[in-house]
Protein backbone atom coordinates (compact mmCIF):
# COMPACT_ATOMS: atom_id res chain seq x y z
CA UNK A 1 0.00 0.00 0.00
CA UNK A 2 1.66 3.52 -1.33
CA UNK A 3 1.83 6.33 1.58
CA UNK A 4 -1.01 7.91 -0.28
CA UNK A 5 -3.25 5.62 0.37
CA UNK A 6 -2.13 4.95 3.99
CA UNK A 7 -2.86 8.40 4.83
CA UNK A 8 -6.01 8.49 3.02
CA UNK A 9 -7.49 5.76 5.56
CA UNK A 10 -5.94 7.84 8.56
CA UNK A 11 -7.86 10.63 7.68
CA UNK A 12 -11.32 8.94 7.10
CA UNK A 13 -10.44 6.87 10.60
CA UNK A 14 -10.24 10.18 12.01
CA UNK A 15 -13.16 11.67 10.77
CA UNK A 16 -15.23 8.44 11.31
CA UNK A 17 -14.25 8.81 14.59
CA UNK A 18 -14.88 12.47 15.34
CA UNK A 19 -18.27 11.50 14.38
CA UNK A 20 -19.20 8.82 16.67
CA UNK A 21 -17.39 11.05 19.10
CA UNK A 22 -19.78 14.15 18.38
CA UNK A 23 -22.57 11.95 18.16
CA UNK A 24 -22.21 10.55 21.37
CA UNK A 25 -21.70 13.81 22.66
CA UNK A 26 -24.67 14.61 21.37
CA UNK A 27 -26.85 11.31 22.62
CA UNK A 28 -25.42 12.18 26.45
CA UNK A 29 -26.27 15.69 26.14
CA UNK A 30 -29.92 14.79 25.23
CA UNK A 31 -29.74 12.06 27.50
CA UNK A 32 -28.93 14.52 30.48
CA UNK A 33 -30.99 17.23 29.23
CA UNK A 34 -33.93 14.84 29.54
CA UNK A 35 -32.94 13.57 32.94
CA UNK A 36 -32.53 16.92 34.25
CA UNK A 37 -36.34 17.81 32.79
CA UNK A 38 -37.62 14.90 34.49
CA UNK A 39 -35.67 15.57 37.76
CA UNK A 40 -37.26 19.96 37.36
CA UNK A 41 -40.11 18.34 36.93
CA UNK A 42 -40.52 15.87 40.10
CA UNK A 43 -39.31 18.43 42.42
CA UNK A 44 -41.89 21.27 41.30
CA UNK A 45 -44.45 18.41 41.98
CA UNK A 46 -43.16 17.51 45.31
CA UNK A 47 -42.80 21.61 45.92
CA UNK A 48 -46.37 21.95 44.91
CA UNK A 49 -47.20 19.40 47.31
CA UNK A 50 -45.69 20.98 50.44
CA UNK A 51 -46.85 24.37 49.41
CA UNK A 52 -50.61 22.99 49.90
CA UNK A 53 -52.38 23.94 53.03
CA UNK A 54 -52.31 20.98 55.08
CA UNK A 55 -55.56 19.14 56.79
CA UNK A 56 -55.71 20.23 60.35
CA UNK A 57 -54.63 17.68 62.67
CA UNK A 58 -56.71 15.46 64.21
CA UNK A 59 -57.95 16.15 67.72
CA UNK A 60 -56.15 13.79 70.42
CA UNK A 61 -58.30 11.14 71.80
CA UNK A 62 -60.62 12.47 75.17
CA UNK A 63 -60.05 10.23 78.45
CA UNK A 64 -61.75 7.18 78.35
CA UNK A 65 -65.65 8.11 78.47
CA UNK A 66 -67.29 6.94 81.74
CA UNK A 67 -64.78 6.99 83.73
CA UNK A 68 -65.08 9.36 86.91
CA UNK A 69 -63.79 12.38 86.99
CA UNK A 70 -60.99 13.92 89.72
CA UNK A 71 -62.44 17.77 89.21
CA UNK A 72 -65.83 16.98 89.73
CA UNK A 73 -67.86 15.51 93.33
CA UNK A 74 -70.02 12.51 93.36
CA UNK A 75 -72.46 11.26 95.77
CA UNK A 76 -71.69 7.80 97.14
CA UNK A 77 -73.86 5.90 99.01
CA UNK A 78 -72.11 3.95 101.64
CA UNK A 79 -75.25 1.82 102.26
CA UNK A 80 -74.59 -1.16 104.92
CA UNK A 81 -70.66 -1.01 103.89
CA UNK A 82 -68.27 -2.22 106.32
CA UNK A 83 -66.85 1.31 107.90
CA UNK A 84 -63.81 2.32 110.25
CA UNK A 85 -64.46 5.91 112.13
CA UNK A 86 -67.26 7.14 113.42
CA UNK A 87 -70.30 8.03 111.15
CA UNK A 88 -70.19 11.85 111.79
CA UNK A 89 -66.75 11.90 110.79
CA UNK A 90 -66.20 15.66 108.38
CA UNK A 91 -64.38 13.49 106.04
CA UNK A 92 -65.90 9.92 104.61
CA UNK A 93 -63.17 7.47 102.32
CA UNK A 94 -65.01 4.68 100.36
CA UNK A 95 -63.06 2.34 98.93
CA UNK A 96 -63.50 -0.23 95.89
CA UNK A 97 -61.76 -3.00 96.65
CA UNK A 98 -59.93 -6.24 95.29
CA UNK A 99 -58.47 -9.03 97.92
CA UNK A 100 -56.49 -10.28 95.33
CA UNK A 101 -55.36 -7.31 93.85
CA UNK A 102 -51.64 -6.15 95.05
CA UNK A 103 -52.20 -2.84 95.38
CA UNK A 104 -55.24 -2.93 96.91
CA UNK A 105 -52.67 -4.62 100.16
CA UNK A 106 -50.15 -2.16 98.73
CA UNK A 107 -52.18 0.64 99.74
CA UNK A 108 -53.31 -1.05 103.62
CA UNK A 109 -50.40 0.92 105.42
CA UNK A 110 -52.00 4.12 103.46
CA UNK A 111 -55.42 4.11 105.02
CA UNK A 112 -54.03 2.45 108.79
CA UNK A 113 -52.09 5.77 108.30
CA UNK A 114 -54.63 7.88 107.67
CA UNK A 115 -56.99 6.71 110.27
CA UNK A 116 -53.85 7.30 112.90
CA UNK A 117 -52.99 10.93 112.09
CA UNK A 118 -56.99 11.97 111.41
CA UNK A 119 -58.57 9.82 113.94
CA UNK A 120 -62.45 10.78 113.88
CA UNK A 121 -62.19 13.34 111.60
CA UNK A 122 -62.27 10.41 108.64
CA UNK A 123 -64.40 7.32 107.89
CA UNK A 124 -63.38 4.62 106.12
CA UNK A 125 -66.18 2.38 104.10
CA UNK A 126 -64.99 -1.05 102.06
CA UNK A 127 -66.80 -1.80 98.90
CA UNK A 128 -66.36 -4.98 96.84
CA UNK A 129 -65.11 -5.32 93.44
CA UNK A 130 -64.00 -8.37 92.97
CA UNK A 131 -62.06 -8.38 88.93
CA UNK A 132 -63.12 -10.84 86.80
CA UNK A 133 -59.05 -11.65 86.28
CA UNK A 134 -58.67 -12.78 89.78
CA UNK A 135 -59.94 -15.92 90.41
CA UNK A 136 -59.77 -16.27 93.76
CA UNK A 137 -60.94 -12.87 94.37
CA UNK A 138 -64.95 -13.49 94.73
CA UNK A 139 -64.50 -16.26 97.04
CA UNK A 140 -62.29 -14.23 99.79
CA UNK A 141 -64.88 -10.94 99.67
CA UNK A 142 -68.01 -13.98 100.07
CA UNK A 143 -65.52 -14.66 103.15
CA UNK A 144 -64.50 -11.63 104.54
CA UNK A 145 -68.85 -10.27 104.10
CA UNK A 146 -69.54 -13.58 105.99
CA UNK A 147 -66.92 -12.77 108.92
CA UNK A 148 -69.11 -8.99 108.88
CA UNK A 149 -72.11 -10.77 109.89
CA UNK A 150 -70.80 -11.94 112.76
CA UNK A 151 -68.70 -8.69 113.75
CA UNK A 152 -65.41 -9.36 112.34
CA UNK A 153 -65.26 -7.77 109.02
CA UNK A 154 -62.02 -6.02 109.37
CA UNK A 155 -60.42 -8.68 111.19
CA UNK A 156 -61.02 -10.81 108.70
CA UNK A 157 -60.12 -8.21 106.16
CA UNK A 158 -56.51 -8.26 107.37
CA UNK A 159 -55.84 -11.82 107.61
CA UNK A 160 -56.67 -12.17 103.72
CA UNK A 161 -54.64 -9.29 102.66
CA UNK A 162 -51.49 -10.54 104.96
CA UNK A 163 -52.01 -14.00 103.38
CA UNK A 164 -52.56 -12.66 99.96
CA UNK A 165 -50.35 -15.74 98.50
CA UNK A 166 -52.46 -18.41 100.56
CA UNK A 167 -56.36 -17.64 99.28
CA UNK A 168 -58.87 -20.21 99.69
CA UNK A 169 -61.83 -21.45 100.70
CA UNK A 170 -60.00 -23.81 103.79
CA UNK A 171 -58.11 -20.91 105.17
CA UNK A 172 -61.04 -18.70 105.19
CA UNK A 173 -62.75 -21.11 107.79
CA UNK A 174 -59.22 -21.34 109.75
CA UNK A 175 -58.95 -17.68 110.14
CA UNK A 176 -62.85 -17.86 110.89
CA UNK A 177 -61.80 -20.36 113.58
CA UNK A 178 -59.05 -17.97 114.53
CA UNK A 179 -61.33 -15.27 114.78
CA UNK A 180 -63.47 -17.46 117.50
CA UNK A 181 -66.76 -17.55 114.34
CA UNK A 182 -69.23 -19.43 114.58
CA UNK A 183 -67.56 -21.18 111.53
CA UNK A 184 -70.63 -23.81 110.64
CA UNK A 185 -72.69 -20.32 110.16
CA UNK A 186 -70.06 -18.66 108.61
CA UNK A 187 -69.75 -21.38 105.89
CA UNK A 188 -73.57 -21.03 105.63
CA UNK A 189 -73.16 -16.87 105.00
CA UNK A 190 -70.48 -17.71 102.78
CA UNK A 191 -72.65 -19.79 99.94
CA UNK A 192 -75.76 -17.50 100.90
CA UNK A 193 -77.55 -15.71 98.16
CA UNK A 194 -77.68 -12.38 100.52
CA UNK A 195 -73.71 -12.34 100.39
CA UNK A 196 -73.40 -12.50 96.80
CA UNK A 197 -76.04 -9.59 96.40
CA UNK A 198 -74.45 -7.63 98.59
CA UNK A 199 -70.84 -8.44 96.82
CA UNK A 200 -72.90 -7.69 93.62
CA UNK A 201 -74.52 -4.30 94.79
CA UNK A 202 -71.07 -3.18 94.77
CA UNK A 203 -69.88 -4.30 91.77
CA UNK A 204 -72.99 -2.68 90.37
CA UNK A 205 -72.31 0.83 92.09
CA UNK A 206 -68.78 0.94 90.62
CA UNK A 207 -69.83 -0.13 86.89
CA UNK A 208 -72.43 2.82 87.46
CA UNK A 209 -69.36 5.36 88.64
CA UNK A 210 -67.21 3.73 85.38
CA UNK A 211 -64.40 2.01 87.73
CA UNK A 212 -62.19 0.25 85.83
CA UNK A 213 -59.87 -1.18 88.40
CA UNK A 214 -58.79 -1.30 91.74
CA UNK A 215 -57.83 0.63 94.58
CA UNK A 216 -60.20 3.25 93.78
CA UNK A 217 -61.28 5.83 96.07
CA UNK A 218 -63.72 8.68 96.86
CA UNK A 219 -62.62 11.29 99.41
CA UNK A 220 -66.22 13.19 100.46
CA UNK A 221 -67.14 12.38 96.31
CA UNK A 222 -63.64 13.58 94.53
CA UNK A 223 -61.95 10.19 92.79
CA UNK A 224 -58.87 9.35 93.90
CA UNK A 225 -57.87 6.16 91.28
CA UNK A 226 -55.22 3.56 92.58
CA UNK A 227 -52.77 3.20 95.67
CA UNK A 228 -51.70 6.59 96.08
CA UNK A 229 -49.43 7.45 98.81
CA UNK A 230 -50.43 9.10 102.10
CA UNK A 231 -49.88 12.30 100.60
CA UNK A 232 -52.09 12.38 98.31
CA UNK A 233 -55.09 11.69 100.37
CA UNK A 234 -53.98 13.96 102.74
CA UNK A 235 -54.20 17.11 100.31
CA UNK A 236 -58.15 16.32 99.79
CA UNK A 237 -58.58 15.31 103.49
CA UNK A 238 -57.08 18.98 104.38
CA UNK A 239 -59.57 20.76 101.87
CA UNK A 240 -62.71 19.18 102.95
CA UNK A 241 -61.66 19.83 106.63
CA UNK A 242 -60.96 23.35 105.85
CA UNK A 243 -64.29 23.33 103.59
CA UNK A 244 -66.06 21.99 107.03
Amino acid sequence: MSDQSSGNSLVVASVVLAAAILAGSWMLKESIDAGAAQLTATTAKMQALLDRPSAAPAPRAAGRQGRPDPTKKYTIEIGGAPTRGPDGAAVKIVEWSDFECPFCRRVGPTLDQIEETYGEDVQIAFKHMPLAMHRKARPAHAAAEAAGRQGKFWEMHDLIFANQREMSEAKYVEYATELGLDTEQFQKDVASAQVKQRIDADYAQASKLGLTGTPAFFVNGRFLSGAQPFDSFKVLIDEELAAN
